[in-house]
Formats: C-alpha cells, structure tokens, sequence
C-alpha cells in the first residue's frame, strides 16, 4: 500500500459536514478537497474510481484505500487519531446503536426538511421546488423520534456515557440547519440544549475549510 497524504473530498453539503467536523475536531492530517457538485465532478471517472457511488465524502486514504460514507470516515480519522470519540467496548456498541438508530429514525426525516428547503433552492430547480407537504408529512414521522432522543438527553449532556462521540455529530447533522430547513427543534427542549452545546464547538459551527455558498449555509 503506498502511503500518502489523507485526503478528504466533500462539498458544504449534509453529510460531509459531519466528517469535516470531525477531521477539523481532531485537526486529523487531511488535505480538504472540494467537489463541485452542480458542475458534476461527483460523477467523473477519476471521481467514481475512489467512490462509486459518486457521492461525497469520500476520504482517500492512500493509493489503494478510499473510504466512503461519512460515518465510516468519522470513524477511521477517530481511530487514526486514537481519539475517545470512537470508544472501545461496550461504549463502542452504544456509538454504533446511535449511528444506526439516527440513520433510519431521525435524520432520514429531519434529512427531508433539508433537501426541500436547502438542497431544492441550492439545485436552482434541478429537483423542482419545495413541496412543504413532504416537509410535514417527514415532521409527522420524525417528532416520535425525536421525542425518544429529547428524553434520552434528559440527563446527560451528549449521546454516549456523558462524552463527546462520533454519535454526536452524526445523529446532530441536520440541526444547524434548523431555521432554514423548517424542522421543528423547538417543540424538544433537551435536543436543542445539546445542539446548543454542540455549537460551543468551533469545529461544529464552522466545519469547512472556505466560506459556504449562502444558498447552503445554516
């Protein structure tokens, strides 16, 4: 395997936000690569060789290794680093019920909320205009999800045993975009609490390397 400079592909949208949080968190040796989405640079063959799916992020680890999926890459640049924020144990197995649990449960609805009132006007019509109708309907789903994870965070300041994991920033992803994507965080006091605490973060409130497009900012 040759070995060479991480590097981490992303575009200021969702899913890379969390993994360049997590590489800017760590201050994990990476050299940060944008990829123009509305130009199609997802899709070119030098970029469906490391990932294809065609998708962002993608981390290309060395000649011969490229990760995909931002929670996979969250997880190896914790590792890397031997940072706490992918535990060991049973602590390791509770991360990953997280990454699961807001995969399927919470930000597959909030993630609705986001692609019709960010990533639609962002698109400039590709995908048509908001349907607030789908926005509610993802709402009517999320809020008994997002009711389990408000009682959850009763007590503890973040997700896992009371310490900042990569559970955290993924399950959170969505949140910033709050306000601009119409989800309802402020019907579930103890979620907004722990994003509040979350956003005392630097690396969380500023994940990317450059300015974020206004269409695309939180």
């Amino acid at each position: 395997m040759t070995v060479m400079k991480m590097k981490l592909y992303y575009a200021e949208t969702m899913n890379p936000r969390k993994a360049c949080a997590v590489a800017k968190y760590l201050n994990a040796p990476v050299e940060f690569v944008r990829v123009e989405l509305l130009k199609g640079e997802h899709k070119r063959p030098e970029y469906l060789a490391k990932n294809p799916n065609g998708r962002v992020p993608t981390l290309e680890v060395s000649d011969d290794l490229s990760i995909w999926e931002a929670d996979a890459i969250m997880a190896y640049l914790a590792r890397f680093a031997g940072s706490d924020l992918l535990p060991e144990g049973d602590r390791q197995v509770e991360v990953m019920r997280w990454l699961s649990w807001g995969a399927q449960h919470f930000t597959r609805h909030t993630g609705q909320h986001y692609f019709e009132y960010v990533i639609k006007p962002w698109a400039g019509g590709a995908f048509g205009p908001a349907n607030p109708a789908a926005a509610e309907e993802a709402s009517k789903q999320w809020r008994p999800n997002a009711a389990v994870l408000d009682e959850h965070l009763s007590s503890r300041s973040y997700l896992v045993g009371d310490r900042l994991t990569i559970a955290d920033f993924s399950v959170a992803v969505t949140l910033p975009y709050a306000k601009k994507a119409k989800i309802p965080l402020d019907e579930f006091p103890n979620i907004a609490r722990w994003h509040d605490r979350l956003n005392e973060l630097p690396a969380w409130r500023e994940p990317f390397p450059a300015p974020v497009p206004d269409a695309l900012a939180a």
